[in-house]
């Protein structure tokens, strides 16, 4: 009986690549039986990697239509909390899409979720915004622990920081992943040769080089909103909206969507069906797999052991309902 799960916000698959490759170290099979995910570009890249295209917007799908699952995952844009009421519960998180997170866990009761957000949502509102969640969950029944990870602590060359919900339908000793052994090689993620389009122009990379000496190669450069210069052998932080140069490879050109998408720890057979400017985007919305699939490793032991206690559970009721009835089975 495979683990079922569905992949909300779905994106271009970084859930789904995460609890496959951890269900396989667990020996495990799993089963997506729902993704949703309102861009168009990344439903196209959704379905040249995963054959399905997911459904579109998450607040127009009624939940009861949601088949049942034991999982549910979701990389959860974090606006608009600032329109959140000042009441208390599952009513203070209407107008937001985390209410749709809510209204499915309380239709359809999984055993466990798995949250993703950026890091300010810890404390954003001065932490009411996070307390709300929390008093949501709550209600609904769930044990739930929180925890910011970083990127480079599960080998990828790129500081980011995300935190990470993950609950349960009772209480267990759920313990967050410890840092990687693996290390990160940011030489290991660049590629050798690249097109010409992708380098900035001399007048730029003059200007960055007039800023800034580095100590790192290869490095990737950073340019912040006040213009100030840095590098790291590691990249900052993707982001979707950022300016088109804000990150310059050894202060010289722009990273590839391959670049990109191997920062997020994303396979090299996936596969890129979209414009550059659509990867970018796309790639900066997405979440480091390694963390991720780190963080369901560790849960999965208990889903595991939940599926074999129904099985033994199943097996048994049926045990006793044939031996009751064996006169007349076996008249």
């Amino acid at each position: 009986m495979p683990i079922q799960y569905v992949d909300l916000f779905a994106g271009i698959g970084g859930f789904r690549y995460a609890i496959e490759a951890a269900a396989s170290k667990h020996n495990v099979k799993t089963e997506c039986v729902f993704s949703s995910e309102i861009d168009t570009y990344a439903q196209k890249a959704y379905q040249a990697n995963f054959e399905e295209i997911p459904y579109g917007d998450i607040t127009k799908i009624d939940e009861k239509e949601i088949p049942k699952h034991d999982i549910l995952l979701a990389g959860f844009p974090c606006q608009p909390f600032s329109i959140i009421g000042h009441q208390k519960g599952f009513d203070d998180t209407r107008g937001t899409l985390f209410f749709d997170i809510a209204r499915i866990l309380a239709a359809k009761k999984p055993k466990a979720f798995v949250l993703e957000n950026v890091k300010m949502l810890v404390n954003h509102d001065g932490g009411k915004t996070m307390a709300k969640i929390k008093n949501v969950l709550n209600d609904l029944g769930y044990f739930f622990d929180l925890k910011v990870l970083n990127a480079l602590d599960f080998g990828l060359p790129q500081k980011r920081e995300r935190v990470f919900i993950v609950g349960y339908y009772k209480d267990v000793d759920y313990q967050f992943p410890e840092k990687s052994e693996k290390t990160f090689n940011l030489s290991e993620i660049l590629e050798k040769k690249v097109d010409q389009k992708y380098y900035a122009s001399e007048h730029i990379v003059q200007k960055r080089k007039s800023k800034h000496v580095t100590e790192h190669f290869p490095s990737i450069w950073h340019e912040n909103k006040s213009g100030n210069i840095s590098s790291y052998p590691y990249s900052c932080a993707l982001r979707a909206g950022a300016s088109y140069n804000y990150l310059l490879v050894n202060g010289e050109r722009r990273l590839t969507p391959r670049e990109m998408l191997r920062l997020q720890g994303f396979p090299e057979d996936f596969s890129i069906v979209v414009s550059d400017a659509q990867s970018r985007k796309q790639a900066g919305n997405s979440l480091p797999i390694p963390v991720a699939q780190a963080v369901i490793e560790s849960l999965l032991p208990f889903l595991i052991e939940d599926k074999r206690d129904e099985r033994r559970n199943q097996t048994k009721i049926i045990t006793d309902h044939f031996e009751k009835n064996k006169k007349v089975y076996c008249a």
